[in-house]
């Protein structure tokens, strides 16, 4: 199968409607066919600045107008990053994202220390990524200039119901922020949420976004809505399984050499929920006992399930290297 980039919404509903385990074989082929199916990237991501963001996404508990129970947090000191990274490499990561609950990136201190924090964990070996919000392609050069291997800016939705979730900044903002990080050279995370009200048309849209752009993401992050008190979303029921297999299928069989990430929502799964992600392309998880505010697996826990699966993890640096070597 050949890369693509014009797929058109009725291709990608058609496959995003095969009967499931036709789907999961179609996946797993070519997943088989384009990636090493018995290595998982381990990614850690840290919050390095909580609450009191000024957005209003309507699943997020670090909005300061909902009452989530999440207090506010000033940046952390980059030693008290570089210590966290430090461990999250030890137990096995080779990915490190920072996040923080910003609108955008402003030009002050916090984002020179966030620079120097970036400058640290490059030089401890690891694919350093960042979520900080809304960046201006100055920004992005100079994260580039730090090291920054990644930068995560998730769709969320289709662009049909992003408003519905967002008020506060439009589904352009968001395709401008991924622009300039293209620009600056920097590599590409970008996923989005399930569960959140929208339909399988909305689904199916935001995957056409995703499979369209000039260049896939090099990483697309799949999340499941992990209802928090307080927020608008609370009482959505939670993701069926099998929506969450359809959709990693999807996205892998659409964008073939993308790491397919099993994201938030991975602490309700049982082990052989999430073996049937992986089988159907996810090949990427967060490890570590946060996803930001929400639980996740502890990375005892995730040992046990790759010694199980026969699954290691994927090694830092490895498309670079393998592209070095041609």
């Amino acid at each position: 199968m050949q890369l693509k980039n014009d797929w058109t919404s009725e291709e990608i509903k058609a496959i995003y409607n095969t009967p499931l385990l036709d789907l999961i074989y179609k996946a797993a082929s070519i997943h088989r066919e384009y990636n090493d199916t018995g290595e998982v990237q381990v990614c850690t991501l840290l919050s390095i600045k909580t609450g009191g963001c000024s957005e209003d996404c309507a699943y997020c508990p670090q909005a300061a107008r909902y009452d989530t129970g999440v207090g506010v947090q000033a940046l952390l000191k980059k030693e008290e990053v570089l210590e966290y990274a430090a461990k999250a490499k030890e137990a096995g990561s080779t990915r490190f994202c920072m996040g923080a609950a910003w609108r955008e990136v402003r030009d002050n201190k916090d984002f020179d220390r966030v620079l120097d924090m970036v400058k640290g964990v490059n030089e401890m070996g690891m694919e350093v990524c960042c979520t900080l919000g809304m960046l201006t392609e100055d920004q992005a050069k100079k994260l580039a200039d730090a090291g920054l291997h990644a930068y995560n800016h998730n769709l969320d939705t289709s662009s049909d119901y992003y408003g519905e979730i967002i008020h506060t900044r439009t589904y352009d903002d968001r395709l401008q922020t991924l622009d300039n990080v293209r620009k600056a050279g920097v590599t590409v995370c970008c996923g989005g949420i399930i569960g959140l009200g929208e339909t399988h048309d909305d689904r199916i849209k935001m995957l056409h976004t995703l499979s369209t752009m000039t260049e896939h993401p090099e990483s697309v992050p799949i999340n499941a809505l992990v209802p928090v008190a307080g927020t608008p979303l609370a009482n959505n029921r939670k993701v069926d399984i099998w929506d969450m297999v359809r959709m990693i299928a999807t996205a892998r069989i659409l964008m073939p050499k993308a790491m397919v990430r099993l994201s938030a929502g991975r602490n309700e799964m049982s082990v052989a929920e999430q073996a049937l992600c992986f089988m159907a392309g996810a090949n990427s998880i967060f490890a570590g006992d946060k996803l930001l505010t929400t639980p996740n697996p502890s990375f005892d826990e995730d040992n046990l399930m790759f010694q199980l699966l026969g699954l290691k993890p994927r090694e830092a640096f490895k498309e670079e290297k393998e592209t070095a070597l041609v």
